[in-house]
């Protein structure tokens, strides 16, 4: 098959587009050709090198495609059905697997980190990580889905425990996390401001629901969401930019009120004063990615169009070098797609 591999950690020039082994399909897996792939930051993370990758590896966490082959032993798959994956690998015989919660079983990882994943022709995954797919998504759609929303919704519904009327801070309108949580707090009637680095992007973030708009670069965050709220402060904050934005959310915050962060973009080193912590009794949770109950709540919802992908650009798989320059440029409003 074809493939995007790297066989040395650095910048887009390591992605090669070459031959690479099929794999080889278990009995107890699905085969699955692979029509689309989205990016992720993890991408750009693992492709410069994060513990546990052995070389040569494929990237890709977010997959869509159809059914190629069906193991032995697997019932309930066909092939040429549509379908999208689950973007993680668990054990699935551990304590936390057997009590469902996935995402801290000690080998839990994304697709395309610590295994290979979806930059290629073909994947074989167990059949629990198969999920078909509606005839209303198409396959770039479908694969813009998988790890943001799940990663959103764990954040706010799983840890953030987030009820309607609340008023939620999004940081990052055009990324992919930033995209999800907007839905999913308008989802629970919440009142939802978001951030961007221009007017463009904060129009599209009202677009998909927020009720306002804050420019990161002309404005400062705090200021703008005490003169929104009216100088209360807000009951979530869904941080995933890390050092640049970490003082401004918890200054955003009211009091008891929660940040929820899944990354850092820009660096994971912040610092705060305790006594602004347990004074103001606000809540800081990490949350990483979700479970597979959550991962088939929140397809649900995308399923029944009451949460929309969106999709920014695709690229052909042998373009990767191109697609992740692009990424990292951060000039994208949505998801960036591979088409093997």
């Amino acid at each position: 098959m074809k493939a995007a591999r790297i066989h040395e950690f650095g910048g887009p020039k390591v992605l090669r587009y070459e031959d690479a082994p099929d794999p080889v399909l278990r009995k107890d897996q699905v085969l699955v050709r692979i029509r689309a792939c989205a990016l992720n930051h993890l991408d750009v993370w693992v492709r410069k090198g994060l513990p546990g990758v052995k070389l040569p590896h494929i990237l890709g966490s977010d997959i869509a495609g159809e059914v190629a082959e069906v193991g032995e032993y697997v019932t309930g798959f066909r092939p040429g059905q549509r379908v999208l994956l689950a973007p993680m690998h668990y054990c699935g015989h551990c304590e936390k697997c057997a009590a469902g919660l996935q995402n801290e079983c000690r080998e839990f990882t994304a697709l395309g980190n610590a295994v290979d994943g979806g930059n290629a022709e073909l994947i074989a995954v167990p059949p629990a990580n198969v999920l078909p797919i509606p005839d209303s998504l198409d396959f770039n759609q479908a694969a813009s889905v998988p790890l943001v929303f799940l990663t959103a919704w764990h954040m706010l519904v799983g840890r953030a425990k987030i009820r309607p009327g609340q008023t939620v801070l999004v940081l990052g309108a055009s990324s992919g996390v930033g995209i999800a949580a907007i839905q999913i707090a308008k989802l629970f009637n919440a009142r939802v401001i978001t951030t961007a680095g221009d007017e463009n992007k904060l129009q599209k973030g009202r677009a998909l629901g927020a009720d306002f708009g804050i420019d990161h670069y002309k404005q400062r965050i705090s200021s703008e969401v005490r003169r929104i709220t009216n100088k209360e402060g807000v009951d979530i904050v869904v941080e995933h930019v890390g050092s640049a934005t970490w003082d401004e959310s918890m200054k955003s915050l009211k009091s008891a009120g929660t940040i929820v962060t899944c990354g850092a973009t820009t660096g994971p080193t912040v610092s705060f004063d305790l006594r602004f912590l347990f004074a103001r009794q606000l809540s800081f949770l990490g949350s990483y990615m979700g479970t597979m109950g959550e991962f088939h709540e929140v397809m649900g919802h995308v399923f029944a169009g009451r949460l929309k992908p969106v999709v920014d650009r695709a690229f052909p798989l042998s373009e990767i070098r191109a697609a992740h320059e692009y990424l990292e440029k951060s000039q994208m409003f949505g998801k960036i797609v591979v088409n093997p």
